[in-house]
């Protein structure tokens, strides 16, 4: 069973959660004329590499939040820091805000899905 196949076994709201992550990040290929959506793709694409091979390793534990701590917390900085050089109204702009949402969010939970694990807690999330 892959990580896919783990994630489509947990309830709908998280389905539709980690879809939605998917959605908003790889939604940077409409912005590519930017900087910063470049930078996205990029952490992207990295995210998914290290989380596969730590999916490979630890298997589906609570340890897979850290590809997103290594990865997204420095993005959110790079983005929030960059935001006021993006004219308002851009579409690319609005993007942005929501990404940044989106991953703070997530990044709230994995903090703590790595903490957990950290102190102990290695059972698989299913």
């Amino acid at each position: 069973m892959g990580m896919m196949a783990d994630i489509m076994t947990e309830p709908l709201w998280l389905q539709a959660w980690v879809g939605w992550m998917m959605l908003i990040n790889t939604a940077s290929i409409f912005f590519l004329s930017y900087r910063e959506p470049r930078v996205v793709l990029g952490i992207w694409i990295g995210n998914i590499i290290t989380m596969t091979a730590m999916y490979e390793y630890f298997g589906y534990t609570r340890i897979l939040g850290l590809s997103h701590v290594i990865w997204w917390t420095p993005l959110v900085i790079f983005l929030v820091l960059r935001l006021p050089q993006i004219e308002r109204g851009k579409r690319v702009r609005t993007w942005i805000l929501v990404l940044i949402a989106t991953n703070v969010v997530s990044l709230v939970v994995d903090y703590i899905d790595v903490a957990r694990y950290l102190l102990g807690e290695r059972d698989p999330m299913i």
